[in-house]
C-alpha cells in the first residue's frame, strides 16, 4: 500500500505544478512528500509584500491552499485534481523571511473529500499563519 502512494513523488507533483499557471507565477515549490503529507515554499520577492512590508495575506493563503491541496493529492494519486470547498486562515504574525515555507497534513482522509491543515512559517521557525480546509478529491470519470 506504502509504493502505491509513493507514486506521487515530490518531482511529479513539481511538473503537475508547472501546469498551474498561478503556482509558477508565485514559484511555489513541492519541497517534500509524505503520505498525507507536504512540505511547500516560496521565494519572497519585493512585489508580494504589502505595505507594512511583510508577504500580502493573498500569498500566503494561495500558499497555504496549495499546500492543502499537495498533502490531500499523496493520498489520491489515481485523482485527476483536488478542490477546496472551504478554507479557515489565521495569521498569527508577519512573513519576515527570504522564503514562506509551508507543511501540511491531512487530519482525515475520506473517498471524495478531506479534511486537512497547513502552517506557514518563516524560516526561522516563527509562525506566520495557520488554515483548516475541507478539500474535494476529484477521480476520474468512470
Amino acid at each position: 500500500r506504502r509504493q502505491h502512494h509513493m507514486k506521487l513523488d515530490v518531482q511529479f507533483a513539481r511538473d503537475y505544478q508547472k501546469k498551474i499557471p498561478f503556482v509558477s507565477h508565485l514559484k511555489i515549490l513541492t519541497d517534500e512528500l509524505g503520505e498525507g503529507t507536504a512540505k511547500l515554499s516560496l521565494p519572497v520577492e519585493p512585489h508580494l509584500k504589502n505595505s507594512l512590508g511583510t508577504v500580502h495575506g493573498g500569498v500566503i493563503v494561495s500558499l497555504l491552499d496549495v499546500a492543502l491541496c499537495t498533502a490531500a493529492r499523496t493520498l489520491h494519486p489515481e485523482s485527476v485534481g483536488v478542490i477546496t470547498i472551504d478554507l479557515s486562515t489565521s495569521f498569527i504574525g508577519g512573513g519576515s523571511g527570504e522564503r514562506l515555507l509551508a507543511d501540511a497534513r491531512v487530519l482525515k482522509d475520506g473517498r471524495s473529500m478531506s479534511f486537512v491543515e497547513a502552517e506557514a512559517r518563516n524560516p526561522d521557525g516563527s509562525l506566520v499563519a495557520k488554515a483548516i480546509a475541507t478539500v474535494r478529491v476529484r477521480l476520474k470519470e468512470k
